[in-house]
């Protein structure tokens, strides 16, 4: 039994060792934090497991109840996908009034979720409010007039915003969520995020292909930092939080160094990412005042020649006869407009399998959509 012991010591040291050798070492910092408090993977409640910057709000103004509000009936096609996702959430917004919502697991209006990858939508969004306020030339700009080390770089020489936020970066990067010594898990857990970003190197010119790439969204996060002079969160207070009359100030983690998770991580209510959906979804326009220029917005809500379903990180179906665009989160986290119906859904979960298209887009989002503009 001594030497079984022994035998066992010697080969967890060993391991650990070679975790720690090999750049892995954050794996620990995962399974401490895991183990402590909650979930043993990522989920769309982790707002305590990390450090965050608040995203302050002010003359928080409630959303209207529709006349009808909850007075549906939901599809047993949409009841089914709701569990069969472990729906936390659901806001449907007609008309600019909450027409349903209905929250889980012991959730409510008041409820912080994780946005995981919406908030690669949200940068698209600062993107656009930087270049109206003279930080940024354009979506075109290089990312090198901003961090010059890129002027060295055979392709990193050639790469813009538009390339970032398009996901083709050319970025030696591969996204991947199902084991934990990828880049992606360092990511999530890793004390310094932008030595990690900035140590990925192009792979190939810049706009040649779509790969969706994490650490793309990561750059430019970094890149709204320094041309702004302004850390992501006080800036989206500033410019969307603020003025939207946002229910709740929001949060966002950010690393040891206080820099935002630009890649993911805003933990918002589900009424309040449904504004995020409806400001959208009125090309920037709020109240009678353009907090986004509606050109911007336009081209932001456009899809790119090499993929007819992603524009500025934000999802499009412009091949089904009803069309509508969508942020996108891992586990299932979506904000879905709809035009044509003056629809906004938001719905948050915890499902890390979900069916999708030939073109990577959940099935579920067309599926919600569908259903939901048969039922108003």
């Amino acid at each position: 039994m001594k030497k079984i012991l022994s035998a066992f010591v010697v080969t967890t040291s060993a391991l650990v060792a070679v975790i720690y050798l090999s750049g892995y070492n954050f794996i620990f910092k995962a399974f401490a934090l895991n183990i402590k408090k909650g979930p043993v993977t990522p989920s769309s409640d982790d707002v305590d497991k990390f450090s965050s910057r608040s995203i302050a709000n002010s003359n928080p103004e409630l959303w209207k109840k529709a006349p009808d509000y909850n007075s549906i009936e939901l599809s047993e096609a949409i009841l089914k996908e709701l569990k069969k996702t472990r729906a936390s959430s659901l806001v449907v917004i007609r008309d600019q009034k909450i027409f349903y919502e209905e929250y889980w697991k012991n959730h409510n209006s008041s409820s912080l979720m994780n946005s995981f990858s919406m908030a690669k939508g949200v940068l698209s969004i600062l993107v656009g409010c930087a270049i109206d306020d003279g930080y940024l030339q354009s979506e075109n700009q290089l990312l090198s007039s901003i961090f010059p080390k890129y002027k060295k770089s055979r392709y990193g020489k050639h790469l813009t915003l538009y390339h970032l936020m398009t996901m083709q970066a050319g970025l030696d990067w591969k996204e991947e969520y199902h084991h934990p010594f990828s880049e992606n898990s360092k990511q999530y857990f890793v004390d310094d995020l932008a030595k990690q970003a900035f140590e990925i190197e192009c792979k190939e010119m810049p706009g040649q292909n779509y790969e969706y790439q994490s650490v793309a969204a990561q750059l430019l996060g970094l890149a709204l930092r320094k041309a702004t002079q302004k850390d992501l969160a006080t800036y989206l207070s500033e410019k969307i939080w603020k003025p939207l009359g946002m229910e709740s100030p929001a949060k966002w983690s950010i690393d040891k160094k206080g820099v935002e998770k630009a890649f993911c991580c805003i933990h918002a209510t589900p009424r309040d990412f449904a504004k995020l959906g409806q400001l959208i979804m009125q090309n920037g326009e709020w109240k009678g005042k353009q907090l986004i220029s509606r050109d911007y917005c336009e081209r932001m809500l456009a899809p790119t020649k090499i993929n007819d379903a992603f524009c500025f990180t934000i999802w499009a179906d412009d091949e089904s006869q009803l069309k509508y665009r969508f942020f996108y989160g891992f586990l299932g986290q979506f904000i879905i407009m709809i035009p044509e119906k003056k629809m906004v859904i938001v719905k948050t979960g915890f499902y890390n399998r979900l069916d999708v298209d030939e073109k990577k887009r959940p099935l579920q989002v067309k599926l919600f959509a569908e259903e939901f503009a048969k039922i108003i």
